[in-house]
């Protein structure tokens, strides 16, 4: 009898043995139903490319290689905004060297450790390619994957590591140089405004402000200092000053939009009021002030509206002649701010706000990289062969009317993306 009670408690437990084992496969097979399931959702929503879904090898046959091994001028210039001679003198002025002997920053490989350049997924070209790409369009970093053939963590470590060695670059070479003119150099610049302007003597360069847009931050501060009342939006402010012969001797980066473009301008205000001779002034519009003490004669407008002109017709028709010239004058600024804005597309779409250093940055290489393509290739010839590359790339209701349109608009017309038929 006792045996027999026993067995039966034996096959009790069996039982409830099995039914456990068979309870826990049946969680455990839902919970791998569940976890497939939520993967499925995910790769349904992802806007991000693995490799799987991107060329095998990112230093052979992409897109990338087809145009850079080509070497064709008007393909570079549309989507890089330098040719193939200005691509190769930054390679060979320090980029190329940067990039092969520095370790590229990552949080889990110490900043002393040997670089394996062999390794990486770009050569130091296709780094330039990939920053230069970037920053003359306003297509998403999924473009970028599929172009360079690169996962998006790739793309991301890239491009910061990049933008930094560019921006090295471009300050230790003579055209990359933001300088503001001294000795003859005043008089060099003012022959190039009066060949064309007689009566401007001594204006040597031209001053505008420019609102780039940023996103909103959740930072109420932040927020606040980069909302612009006037614009109803917000912005970094920066304001630039323009030599005769289409340089950038002086600029005030990344400013807090809700500044006026008076203030933003104070360091120039300095440089005009200490290292500019008697005589020589900047032209600019009645945003900026100039009849203070320190800066009288050293910044000049055109007569603002309802002004009172003199009442003698010979002073009247030479102040109204001098006018017209300092006009026409300061529109090459606008032509410049135009030229950094529609060649550089980055710049037409909100920038991060959350990292200042790195706009900082950014705004700095297109800044060094306009002087770099004026003295390359001269102002003439930027305006004559760069601009109608430009134009007839991104279509020229985009490049005349960029500012009122939505973001999203800029990025379907991007000619960058264009080119690549993305």
């Amino acid at each position: 009898m006792i045996e027999l009670m026993e067995d039966e408690r034996d096959d009790e437990d069996e039982v409830r043995r099995h039914r456990i084992a068979v309870l826990g496969a049946v969680i455990f097979s839902g919970a791998e139903e569940s976890r497939r399931e939520r993967l499925a959702r995910r790769q349904a929503r992802r806007i991000y490319l693995i490799r799987g879904d991107l060329l095998p090898n990112p230093r052979s046959n992409t897109p990338w290689q087809a145009l850079y091994l080509a070497r064709n001028d008007r393909a570079f210039i549309t989507t890089m905004g330098v040719d193939v001679s200005t691509f190769n003198h930054l390679l060979s002025a320090g980029f190329m060297t940067i990039w092969n002997t520095t370790p590229i920053p990552r949080d889990d490989i110490p900043t002393t450790a040997v670089p394996r350049a062999h390794r990486r997924s770009l050569d130091s070209a296709g780094a330039l390619g990939l920053v230069l790409h970037w920053l003359n369009s306003t297509m998403r970093e999924v473009s970028l994957m599929q172009i360079f053939a690169l996962i998006p963590s790739t793309v991301s470590r890239y491009l910061n590591f990049a933008l930094a060695i560019l921006l090295r670059t471009l300050k230790h070479i003579p055209e990359g140089i933001i300088q503001w003119p001294a000795g003859d150099k005043f008089q060099e610049l003012n022959y190039l405004v009066t060949a064309r302007h007689p009566l401007l003597t001594g204006a040597f360069g031209t001053l505008d402000g420019l609102n780039l847009p940023v996103q909103t931050s959740s930072d109420q501060e932040i927020e606040n200092a980069t909302y612009n009342g006037w614009l109803h939006d917000h912005f970094v402010s920066s304001v630039i000053a323009f030599a005769a012969d289409g340089n950038i001797i002086q600029c005030r980066l990344n400013a807090p939009g809700s500044w006026h473009d008076s203030r933003v301008a104070q360091p120039i205000y300095e440089k005009l009021r200490k290292e500019t001779p008697a005589g020589y002034y900047l032209v600019a519009d009645t945003a900026f002030p100039r009849g203070t003490d320190q800066i009288a004669g050293r910044i000049k407008a055109p007569i603002k509206a309802g002004q009172r002109l003199p009442s003698d017709e010979i002073e009247r028709e030479n102040l109204l002649a001098f006018d017209r010239q300092l006009l026409s004058f300061r529109q090459t600024a606008k032509w410049g701010m135009r030229t950094l804005q529609g060649s550089f597309g980055r710049l037409r779409i909100p920038l991060d706000i959350n990292h200042s250093e790195q706009r900082r940055d950014l705004l700095e290489a297109c800044v060094r990289l306009n002087n770099l393509r004026a003295q390359k290739v001269g102002i003439s010839q930027i305006r004559s062969v760069y601009m109608p590359i430009w134009v007839q790339n991104e279509q020229e209701e985009v490049w005349a009317h960029f500012e009122s349109m939505l973001f999203s608009e800029q990025r379907q017309n991007d000619r960058v993306a264009r080119f690549h038929h993305m």
